[in-house]
């Protein structure tokens, strides 16, 4: 890894401690008592929260049979050869095209590639494999060169859409028709464990144990499958042939501890990992961009890392200029 972590607590970023304070003020119910019906509306209610994107040069969707649809991104300036496949967070429950669209934007803009942004299908509706099948059916329609996309990929992912994209990295390592050349796996759930010290300190700032079981029950409700490395990719026996990582964590996100360790295991097993850690920020900071400074700067360093992996494929081009046409 090129970064090492000092377990040394920061403060929370005071602009998400005054975000926390207010959210907890509010008296609001809290998500585990609401059903996945009103936690998707509470997601979006909170939208605006998060920084638009930048300008694409166009934006269309498409579906993808009769269960995924994608929102392609085509940005300004081709600077690199291949493609994006982005799976938004949510626990598996919430989150939608537009959860998702500033990252997209962010990414296309950054990298200067297009972005595949997918609408997998929600749990309870649709429970585990479901949003492995989906990711997996977007790999490969990306992979057979649709709409024009190149087939060499970067799949990326925050949260449970991190925990889709580690999974496919997996499953698609011996798939000799899907080319991913990276992935970026920003405060992933890798594991189903919910007593890791990380949980313990850190429960309460926008995620905790609570919710997260309540995502698990949603998603996952046998408890069996739980330990299978699509649902926990953490437990795979092996990691070697896996392709780059990027790996990011926050300081205040009860998610850390199998976040670093799921960085160190790839490492340990011959995989090229950055590792990118925010000591200041919570679970979830990519949807308070337009409220926290730490969280705006680590979502354009989460970009910046994104590009390196198409420049360390061999794949950037910085020769190429003008528009992207779609």
């Amino acid at each position: 890894m090129t970064s090492s972590v000092q377990r040394v607590q920061s403060e929370l970023d005071p602009a998400l401690r005054a975000v926390a304070d207010a959210v907890e003020g509010a008296g609001l119910p809290p998500m585990i008592d609401l059903t996945p019906i009103e936690a998707r509306g509470r997601i979006r209610g909170a939208l605006p929260m998060c920084a638009p994107g930048p300008e694409m040069s166009a934006v269309d969707s498409h579906a993808i049979g009769d269960k995924v649809s994608v929102r392609i991104y085509r940005p300004l300036a081709v600077k690199a050869s291949g493609t994006v496949v982005h799976l938004h967070g949510g626990g598996w429950v919430t989150g939608d095209f537009d959860y998702a669209d500033a990252t997209c934007r962010l990414l296309a803009d950054t990298a200067g590639v297009p972005v595949v942004s997918v609408d997998y299908r929600l749990a309870p509706e649709h429970q585990f494999p479901a949003g492995v099948d989906d990711a997996s059916a977007v790999l490969r329609w990306v992979a057979a060169g649709s709409e024009g996309l190149d087939p060499r990929i970067v799949v990326t992912g925050d949260s449970a859409g991190g925990n889709l994209a580690a999974v496919c990295a997996q499953t698609m390592r011996s798939d000799s028709e899907v080319c991913v050349v990276g992935q970026v796996l920003i405060y992933p759930v890798v594991d189903a464990d919910l007593t890791r010290d990380s949980y313990v300190a850190n429960s309460g700032v926008f995620l905790g144990s609570k919710e997260m079981q309540w995502f698990f029950d949603h998603y996952c409700p046998d408890a069996a499958d739980r330990n299978s490395p699509s649902l926990a990719p953490i437990r795979a026996a092996d990691l070697a042939g896996l392709p780059p990582a990027i790996v990011v964590v926050g300081g205040h996100d009860p998610l850390l501890d199998e976040g670093l360790e799921y960085a160190e295991r790839l490492a340990a097993a011959g995989v090229a990992v950055e590792l990118l850690h925010y000591p200041t920020l919570p679970h979830g900071f990519l949807q308070f961009t337009a409220v926290s400074a730490d969280a705006r700067e680590a979502a354009a360093a989460v970009a910046s890392a994104t590009a390196r992996l198409f420049k360390n494929a061999g794949l950037q081009t910085d020769s190429i200029e003008g528009v992207a046409r779609a």
